[in-house]
């Protein structure tokens, strides 16, 4: 059997050829394996009726597996023969030929550097996808935040038209004029909670 890998040729069959030569071996081996028994058989029945002739079963057995030796060394022989033709002059590619699938090497050759940048520029490519998709992703869950804020500011908003139009329809004004109007009465209660804080804290003190 040959040693020869034949990659070229297996990428072309779809097998091996030593695959194939392998298999035709044991077919062959199995064929004369059977018309061996199939003679034994016979024999066996042709002497059924002739017990004078002093041949046993066992005998022919015996004449039977030298017999089958003397053929298998025989094939081995004749099939290393065969299986050198087909592996040289049919199950061969020759050097000078190329397959469709491998006629775009031929029209784009790369070398080994060329080929290395080329995988170096792809995972280059790679990483830069990640980081947009990441950034993307960012970018997403940002603009989610954002619509979540800009619900609370139209609430908010609301909240203040809703004012506007309680100040002009109870005292006449907008809601900025009100609050203008209340800022120095806050103020003022401010302060007064204040004092009242510092003479509640100074009555403590001197109970």
């Amino acid at each position: 059997m040959s040693v020869n890998p034949m990659a070229y040729e297996a990428q072309f069959f779809g097998f091996t050829p030593q695959t194939c030569m392998l298999r035709v071996y044991a077919a062959f081996q199995d064929y004369l394996f059977d018309m061996m028994l199939v003679v034994e058989t016979v024999i066996l029945k042709k002497l059924e009726g002739l017990s004078e002739c002093g041949i046993s079963p066992l005998h022919i057995r015996k004449s039977t597996e030298k017999f089958l030796l003397f053929l298998q060394e025989n094939f081995d022989e004749l099939f290393g023969k065969m299986e050198e033709m087909l592996l040289q002059l049919v199950l061969n590619i020759p050097k000078n030929v190329l397959l469709p699938e491998d006629k775009v090497h031929k029209d784009y050759p790369y070398s080994k550097e060329q080929f290395q940048a080329l995988q170096d520029e792809i995972h280059q490519l790679q990483e830069q996808y990640k980081a947009e998709v990441s950034a993307g992703q960012a970018l997403r869950a940002e603009l989610e935040e954002q619509k979540v804020v800009q619900a609370e500011l139209e609430k908010i908003l609301q909240c203040f038209v809703g004012l506007e139009n309680i100040c002009r329809e109870h005292w006449n004004c907008s809601f900025r004029e009100s609050f203008a109007f209340l800022t120095p009465s806050l103020k003022k209660l401010q302060d007064k909670l204040k004092d009242v804080e510092e003479k509640s804290k100074k009555i403590k003190k001197h109970d």
